[in-house]
């Protein structure tokens, strides 16, 4: 009961991040499950298990109000379900073991990215308009994010997300709506390759239900929270926790000194802590620009 209770909590503050971020709900819910020490496998199909419910839940709110550019969901969902299908079954017919630091180590990379992006690039107001997607571009980003997606638990959102803002075509409400829409097909597929993979009896429902309930329940309340705390705030405090995480598990498999551990864990936090603070200052800097506009 009190596994299940913990798996709730992980759904929750996984669709409370997603849901404020437009992406991280793979990453965080998978980095916490790994942390647990369940098989990689098994980890990332009860986490795609899980969003077909989550984001089913999430597209239908865009499409209600109106954040969703549906052509871009139509070129997206058949490149990302194949890259999602192939990753499942290339990940499934791996050793939990051996592979367990090496999606760590994709995780990390991914934090990292996260972090740097609402740290350095991410735009408040940004909002991009002309040119719309080209079906060349859609086809390796979808089979890339859907790869990626299913082998590390987590980079749908991470690469389309940000790559979607940087083309001329759509705002960034827009870009949100549509990656967390599309995402549906993609943990369909990739559900399929592990439960092709791995049969039905290696999926425990017990822990996909908490993380269906944990996500639901999220749903409405990060609605309201992404109005309370900055998006970039947001973004620096999740890329800094999946990057602690995840090199955890890194440093427990691959350094056996303590003391290179703290030093490690160390430098870590004193970063997240600094990336919080600037985070901080940025926002209180946007915000005062803001209020000279008005006046």
């Amino acid at each position: 009961m009190k596994k299940l209770i913990t798996f709730a909590l992980i759904g929750f503050l996984a669709q409370l991040i997603d849901g404020s971020l437009g992406m991280a709900y793979g990453v965080t819910s998978t980095t916490l499950l790994l942390t647990f020490g369940i098989a990689p496998a098994v980890a990332s199909a009860s986490v795609h298990l899980a969003e077909v419910v989550t984001t089913a839940a999430s597209g239908v709110s865009h499409i209600k109000f109106g954040n969703v550019d549906k052509s871009m969901v139509l070129k997206l969902i058949i490149p990302g379900s194949i890259g999602a299908f192939v990753g499942a079954c290339f990940l499934s017919n791996l050793p939990g073991e051996a592979v367990r630091p090496y999606v760590s180590t994709f995780l990390l990379l991914l934090g990292v990215y996260v972090l740097f992006r609402f740290l350095f690039t991410f735009k408040t107001n940004e909002e991009k308009s002309t040119k719309p997607l080209s079906t060349k571009q859609s086809i390796p980003l979808g089979l890339i994010a859907g790869f990626a997606d299913a082998t590390g638990g987590g980079g749908w959102g991470p690469i389309a997300t940000p790559v979607l803002l940087a083309k001329k075509g759509t705002t960034a409400r827009k870009v949100v709506g549509t990656v967390d829409t599309s995402e549906f097909a993609i943990a369909v597929s990739a559900t399929l390759g592990f439960l092709i993979s791995l049969g039905w009896e290696q999926v425990n429902w017990f822990w996909v239900g908490a993380l269906m309930i944990g996500g639901i329940i999220a749903a409405p309340i990060a609605a309201w929270f992404v109005r309370i705390i900055p998006a970039h705030l947001l973004g620096s405090l999740v890329g800094g926790f999946i990057i602690l995480t995840n090199a955890r598990t890194l440093l427990n498999t691959w350094v056996s000194s303590s003391s290179t551990q703290i030093a490690v864990y160390a430098f870590i936090l004193i970063v997240w802590a600094a990336a919080i603070i600037y985070s901080l200052l940025q926002g209180k800097k946007y915000n005062q620009n803001r209020n000279v506009e008005v006046s």
